[in-house]
């Protein structure tokens, strides 16, 4: 019973759900099903789909979650990373507008499903570590500015292609003198009012007395105010006369469940950017839940989120969606209205399905503009360029990953940018730790510890080398490591012992046992003996596998101060004692 409480989290929280809890649930699900509802049309017509497509990517992949996720808040869904993730992958295979796009947008959500399936099954949610902060934020700021140029065309009813920033600029710039006057003051407006929604309607509500809660919940649901005026104007002015380009006709009724295309070769095609996309969903979706968690400290398995997502990205292909996962907005708008399970996903999910069956005639004169200003609004809300900034200061590698990812993002596309994010961080990681920091130590008077020569006033012994590695022991330092040793004993005539302390080395792998031993072994030729301190258990347990200590000329020794004292124990001592609170101290134990 406990391995299915584990896969089908569902039977936990369903056990003790009650009346209030449904209540709760069901006022949460009201508001988002309104904050959904225009967020998947637009996030549809962003991925070059339908705008119905969007709909039916947001009720089966919600009811899905609601029985296998462990997040009693994450909302799944559409998102605009994903959406134009889809858009880039689906228009390598076909042209917007045609069936095989639909088939590809489609396939490209269960292949995401079941990599994701298979990697929790597998347990590999550490796989997605690899994605380091630094790319993530500037992938998705990148993204952020992206998706943002593209909505400029249908915001100001111009035609704007290309699939990099670049592309899109070039193609706005070119046609801005065709702008339609009228699509760009509906854009403008709701641009305008979503940005004032989002920045000062709450602090307008609290002023008139307004609860926090009601009057930020108030403020999530602006984009659904400003699609029922735009629309109503649209059609009361007769607006589609004028050109401006309008939503149409959204088929009624629910989606008809079908299998996407079987296609070997297309499949094949589409297999890096489902991946590309399954892992960047995981890491967002996994992001905002464990952050929302430890705030009412319930507890998040990162493997059966992977399967949570798997299954609602399989339900969203065969009901004819697209990729879904965790939306950032709508799951703090979730949480601040109080969901207390995923029901309310659920819920969420039949709300959306009442609108697709009785409220889609209602939106046949929703003017592309305004859902244009509601992806806008939502997307520069995750920029943060400042963050390039922050990053330099503090580590100029994970800058160099940062705006490599953002640049090869605007310059050659998102999957693009993606994987140098990705190859520029495993590439300045094995730089970085290919150089390790090695330091000359001493002893501290009046202390058994020993620090960096340059650093602090200590003590040391001329025929004593003691120098402290800051890494871990692997084949892109050992080298260096032989290198660094070499050069220190050449440059020291009257050494006779050399220490290597180890307090920050975790692994030892085989090519850095080599080198060990190459080590070792010249020392021995030049009369010199290697020690080896403070080595961590789980290294010492491989050096014990090895010929190593039985070859070594000196000895393993338990701290710095044990090396040092065994070698030259009066000046050990002495030191020790120079400082005459720690000389009193010994006297008296």
């Amino acid at each position: 019973m406990s391995m299915l409480r584990r896969y089908l989290p569902i039977l936990t929280w369903g056990a003790e759900y009650s009346g209030q809890t449904f209540i709760n649930d069901m006022i949460v699900a009201v508001i988002v099903t309104i904050m959904l509802i225009p967020q998947s049309l637009a996030y549809a017509l962003l991925a070059g789909l339908p705008a119905e497509i969007g709909l039916y990517a947001s009720m089966a992949p919600l009811v899905l979650y609601a029985i296998f996720g462990t997040s009693r808040t994450l909302a799944v869904g559409p998102v605009a990373v994903a959406s134009l993730m889809t858009a880039a992958a689906a228009g390598t295979i076909a042209s917007q507008g045609t069936p095989e796009y639909l088939g590809a947008a489609v396939a490209l959500a269960l292949i995401s499903g079941l990599l994701l399936l298979a990697m929790g099954l597998l347990r590999l949610g550490f796989l997605a570590n690899f994605l380091s902060h630094p790319v993530i934020s500037g992938f998705i700021s990148a993204s952020g500015v992206q998706i943002a140029a593209s909505q400029l065309g249908p915001l100001l009813g111009i035609k704007a292609d290309g699939h990099n920033l670049l592309d899109l600029v070039t193609s706005l710039w070119r046609n801005l003198g065709q702008t339609n006057l009228y699509t760009a003051a509906i854009g403008i407006a709701s641009l305008a009012f979503l940005f004032w929604v989002r920045r000062s309607l709450q602090p307008l509500l609290r002023s008139l007395g307004v609860g926090k809660r009601i009057a930020d919940i108030l403020a999530k649901v602006g984009p659904a105010v400003a699609i029922a005026v735009a629309t109503a104007v649209v059609w009361g002015f007769e607006l589609p006369v004028r050109g401006v380009r309008i939503v149409g006709t959204i088929p009624q009724g629910l989606p008809q469940l079908s299998l996407p295309p079987l296609d070997l070769t297309l499949w094949t095609t589409i297999l890096v950017p489902a991946l590309l996309i399954s892992v960047i969903g995981y890491v967002e979706s996994i992001s905002v839940a464990l952050t929302l968690a430890a705030k009412r400290r319930q507890r998040i398995d990162p493997d059966q989120e992977l399967i949570a997502l798997g299954a609602s990205n399989v339900g969203s292909a065969v009901s004819g969606g697209f990729p879904v996962t965790g939306g950032f907005a709508r799951t703090v708008v979730n949480f601040e209205a109080g969901a207390e399970t995923p029901a309310a996903g659920a819920f969420t999910a039949g709300g959306i399905a009442l609108a697709t069956l009785f409220l889609t005639p209602l939106l046949f004169f929703l003017p592309n503009a305004t859902l244009a200003a509601t992806i806008i609004v939502a997307v520069l809300s995750l920029v943060d360029l400042g963050a390039l900034k922050r990053t330099y200061d503090y580590s100029v590698a994970d800058f160099l990953a940062m705006a490599g990812t953002i640049l090869a993002t605007w310059v050659e596309g998102v999957e693009a940018g993606l994987l140098v994010g990705v190859g520029l961080s495993i590439f300045l990681h094995l730089y970085s730790t290919s150089r390790p920091h090695v330091a000359v130590v001493g002893q501290i008077a009046g202390t058994a510890h020993f620090r960096n020569v340059e650093r602090h006033t200590v003590v040391t012994d001329p025929q004593v080398l003691s120098l402290r590695v800051d890494e871990s022991l692997y084949f892109p330092n050992a080298r260096f490591l032989e290198d660094r040793v070499n050069e220190a004993v050449a440059a020291n005539p009257a050494i006779r012992h050399v220490i290597l302390e180890c307090p920050a080395v975790n692994a030892i792998d085989a090519s850095a046992l080599e080198s060990l031993e190459a080590i070792n072994h010249r020392l021995k030729d030049g009369g010199i003996m290697f020690h080896l301190s403070e080595v961590k258990g789980p290294v010492m347990d491989r050096l014990k596998r090895s010929h190593f200590l039985e070859e070594l000329t000196g000895r393993i020794h338990l701290s710095q101060y044990d090396a040092v004292f065994s070698i030259n124990p009066d000046l050990a001592r002495r030191t020790l004692d120079a400082h005459p609170a720690a000389k009193k101290n010994r006297d008296a134990g």
